[in-house]
């Protein structure tokens, strides 16, 4: 039996990957890099991949312009954008400021998704230039990953974006949220012994990834009147005359006052845990943004899950001691993690994998549930209620899931059949990982100081 740490101890191991994050990044100097895929055997090649040879598949392109799924690297493509507004839990830092997380996005497609993922921060905040950006991006990419950007700006972008572009578009903060979040509170409830469609559902804080997670579980099957959403003002109901004020420029938050609620409560956060069964919190980092004894006064054999990043709205052990059953964060140190990791890399290999032209809230569902189908047939119990990222069958499994929703919902070019789809996204996932393996085994990536020098240097 493992040890029971101290808080003290549980606090240090919170603050230790910053520690070691302070380290590595000037070591490496950034996380991506771009490598051929193409045999180079002499200077010679350069004629078939370059000029002269390279005018033959522009000329076929150019005939039928489709073909630049096959001639090029346009179906591997995402573009991951972002202004840098809403970065983290740190807020409006700028582009440059939010190039680290745009990278380690790009990291995370690459190694558990197999997509090549570039990082473009834009040095605008207005709407309508991200989305002009985008259009004007579109021949280049397969798909675009927005990222960080200020509600409720982002609404606003996704939607018009997704209109006006014919490639899949995606808010990770919104849609990716809402995949995990759905995924782990399948599971969480099976544990407690409760059903989504009685449960009484806390919703702490209405920004991007609430907004759309609250969309998600109404079309998964929550009941609109279990939702008791709170903003940093109170309670939604349709009293809120700040909110019905500015119903024109957020529209969304104003439609939950009309649909949840069902209760009619008001007040704030505290009234809003009263008797819930459940608690989705992604709103102020914390600690103590969530009160231990708002915990307390929840359901019996409750669910929390305190999604801000980096520092979790309440630290899971005072969480535990206040009387929830299952505790998730959104951190790979403490167990449940709840983080999009689990979702976008897959949903983009599945959508990529059949040229999809949209991604949609029920091929997150989709996503959503293969997740926890995964999960559930290795086992889940209150610690563990969501596949780990070290676990990397699951997503050639989330990828072919999205993939069949895709071609089921008519925005697939192709419809590869679902044997086709999992050899395709197991061979290009194993190859991202195994040539990653490699490079280090060959010290083409160089070891990183130990976390012992890097901790005895601080």
């Amino acid at each position: 039996m493992s040890k029971k740490l101290t808080v003290e101890e549980l606090l240090a191991k919170a603050k230790k990957p910053a520690k070691i994050a302070a380290a590595y990044h000037p070591f490496y100097e950034g996380k991506m890099q771009v490598m051929p895929k193409c045999a180079i055997r002499s200077s010679a090649d350069f004629a078939i991949w370059y000029t002269p040879g390279v005018a033959q598949p522009c000329r076929e392109i150019k005939e039928n312009p489709e073909l630049v799924f096959k001639l090029t690297n346009k179906w591997n493509y995402v573009a991951v954008v972002s202004d840098g507004t809403r970065v983290l839990g740190l807020g409006n830092i700028g582009p440059e400021a939010g190039l680290p997380v745009m990278e380690g996005k790009a990291l995370l497609f690459k190694y558990l998704g197999g997509v090549d993922a570039f990082p473009l921060c834009l040095a605008t905040k207005s709407a309508d230039d991200i989305i002009t950006a985008c259009k004007w991006i579109e021949p280049t990419f397969g798909g675009i990953n927005l990222e960080d950007i200020q509600k409720p700006k982002c609404f606003h972008v996704l939607d018009k974006a997704r209109e006006q572009l014919n490639i899949p578009v995606w808010h990770d903060d919104q849609q990716g949220t809402a995949t995990v979040i759905l995924a782990g509170l399948m599971n969480a409830l099976k544990v407690v012994g409760k059903k989504m469609g009685e449960a009484l559902i806390s919703i702490v804080g209405v920004g991007s990834a609430n907004t759309r997670t609250a969309i998600v579980l109404m079309r998964a099957g929550v009941k609109p009147g279990n939702l008791i959403m709170v903003d940093s003002k109170g309670i939604l109901h349709p009293n809120r005359k700040d909110i019905e004020a500015e119903k024109g420029e957020n529209p969304w938050k104003w439609d939950f006052c009309l649909k949840t609620n069902g209760e009619g409560r008001t007040g704030g956060a505290p009234e809003a845990f009263k008797g819930a069964d459940v608690c989705i919190a992604a709103s102020k980092p914390g600690p103590g943004t969530i009160k231990k004894e708002w915990i307390s006064a929840m359901a019996t054999n409750s669910v929390v899950f305190a999604c801000a990043n980096p520092v979790p709205e309440i630290w899971p052990w005072e969480a535990k001691e206040a009387g929830a059953k299952v505790m998730a964060t959104g951190r790979s140190d403490f167990e449940n993690q709840i983080n999009n990791s689990l979702g976008f890399p897959a949903i983009f290999r599945g959508v990529l994998d059949v040229r999809a032209t949209a991604i949609t809230d029920d091929m997150c569902i989709a996503a959503a549930k293969e997740l926890a189908k995964f999960a559930e047939e290795r086992g889940i119990h209150e610690g563990d209620i969501v596949p780990r990222m070290d676990e990397w069958e699951v997503f050639p499994r989330e990828a072919v899931a999205c993939a069949l929703e895709s071609i089921k919902e008519g925005v697939a070019r192709v419809k590869p059949s679902r044997q086709e789809l999992w050899d395709r996204a197991v061979a290009i996932i194993k190859n991202a990982r195994e040539s990653t393996a490699l490079l280090m085994k060959h010290g083409l990536i160089p070891s990183p100081p130990s976390e012992e020098e890097v901790l005895g240097r601080s």
